[in-house]
Formats: C-alpha cells, structure tokens, sequence
C-alpha cells in the first residue's frame, strides 16, 4: 500500500475544527519507502523546464508544473493513481464532510511542481470553477517531498487570515508532509521565497478534488487565482501586482481579439 491507513474520526474533527480555515496536516502519509522513491524520482529544475510549464511571472517564478501524466516517472504515476482511487476519494469526502468528490484527471494546475532557488508563489486563492467540465473546486491536496529541507532555505507553506492580515499557520516542506484543505474564496495560502542559495528545488506534488454541486455559499460567481500582497510587501501590493494584473489582461484582451480576428478571416 503507498497510502498509508488514515485516521478518518480524527482527522474529521481536526480539519472542521482548523483555523483560519478547514484543513488537515498529515505528517508519514506515505509508506515511508515509497515517500523516497517518489521523491527520488523528481527532476533536476533544469530538467524539469523541459517537460512542463515554467512561470515567471511577478506572483509566480521559477516554479515549474508539469501536469501532463504520460511524463510521470513510475512511482509518481502509481502516486497519482493512488490519490485518486475510490477508497481514498472516499476518505477525503469523510474528512472533510464533502460528498461527491471527484479527482481531476486532467491535473489542472496540479501534478509535479519544482521550484527553483529564488522562486516564490504569493498568497492566493484558488481559481474557483472549471467552465469547460463544470466542476466546482472543493479540496486542495499538497504533498511535499523533499528528503533534505533547511528551514533557513525558505519554501515554507502558509495559511492566512481572510483578510491577509496575519499568517495563522506555516510549515516546512519536509518529505511526506501532506497539507489537505477546504478550497474556498477565504482559504488564502501561500509559499515564503526559496532562497536563492537553496542547494536543491522544493518538490511537491498538488492534487485537487472537485464537485458536480455547488458548495452551499456559493454566490454565483467564477473567478481566476487571486494573488495579495502580504502586510510587509507594499511595493508589491501597491505597484508590481497590480502591473501584473493589467498586463495579463491585455495579453488574455489581444488573445481574444485575435481570435476574433482568425475566425472572420476564414468565413467564405
């Protein structure tokens, strides 16, 4: 068995009773040999570039995800299988009183990711809907697999407050450390800067769990990854993600219109 037994009653009440938000930390969730083969199976950063996408944009730099399964090294494809099988489907709904969990097999967003030194992910909330398959996004899965990790080289996983305010939890990436989460528009979350004299990338792998029915306080409303600045990083908060922002959406304005554009063009 690569997934270890879970205590389903346990974790139930730990993850209702969490703060800021519902959550779960899971330390030994693997059998602890498989832990290391995943781990051991994980790309260099350069070569990582070279099999998945790489981000290098203001909130999201030098981390590279690869979702595409085919490229899975063996023990990460029995990983992914095994994260979403029936009985752990089913253990996860338990934890979290979420009926109708559904896995992504497409892995959007989720899958491998490797972080250089240097890279960072501001805090965010999760994109909350997938228009294409009509699925609503219910649980975050995060399972870090680093054999060596120094405290001092950052890569640290943060819970905050709603309003961003205060960090309420943090945690290092150690191997076979899994944080689960309720996915929600308060569940802001984030990763401290990996320094950049970090001797080896943050690996982890994200998997993410999804529902046909709208959760109970959903307003109606759809929307993309929403970064903040956290309370000490003004210069970002004030002037490098808000430039962010206007530039994504007149990259996504001129993809559109050129679309717009090749469709016209090929009418008769």
């Amino acid at each position: 068995m690569s997934l270890r037994p879970l205590d389903r009653e346990a974790l139930r009440q730990q993850f209702r009773a969490a703060a800021p938000f519902p959550f779960v930390k899971i330390d030994n969730f693997l059998d602890p040999a498989f832990a290391l083969e995943v781990a051991g199976a994980y790309p260099s950063f350069e070569r990582a570039t070279s099999h998945g996408l790489t981000f290098k944009t203001v909130n999201e730099k030098k981390k590279v995800q690869i979702t595409d399964s085919k490229l899975f090294p063996e023990p990460v494809r029995l990983l992914n299988e095994a994260l979403a099988s029936p009985g752990f489907l089913s253990d996860i709904s338990y934890m979290s009183s979420i009926p109708d969990l559904t896995a992504d097999a497409e892995l959007d967003g989720g899958g491998m990711h490797v972080t250089g030194p240097g890279g960072r992910l501001d805090v965010h909330v999760d994109f909350n809907y997938l228009p294409a398959r009509k699925l609503h996004r219910r649980i975050n899965l995060l399972l870090y697999l680093n054999p060596t990790w120094d405290a001092t080289w950052g890569g640290h996983v943060q819970l905050w407050d709603r309003e961003v305010k205060h960090c309420q939890q943090e945690f290092a990436p150690v191997i076979n450390r899994c944080i689960l989460f309720e996915t929600s528009d308060i569940s802001f979350h984030g990763v401290t800067p990996v320094n950049e004299a970090a001797p080896v990338p943050r690996f982890s792998f994200a998997a993410y769990y999804y529902t046909v029915e709208a959760p109970a306080r959903w307003k109606g409303s759809v929307h993309d990854t929403i970064f903040k600045a956290r309370p000490e990083e003004r210069l970002r908060g004030y002037l490098l993600m808000p430039a962010e922002m206007l530039h994504r959406r007149l990259t996504e304005g001129a993809r559109r219109l050129k679309r717009r554009v090749k469709r016209l063009l090929a009418r008769p």
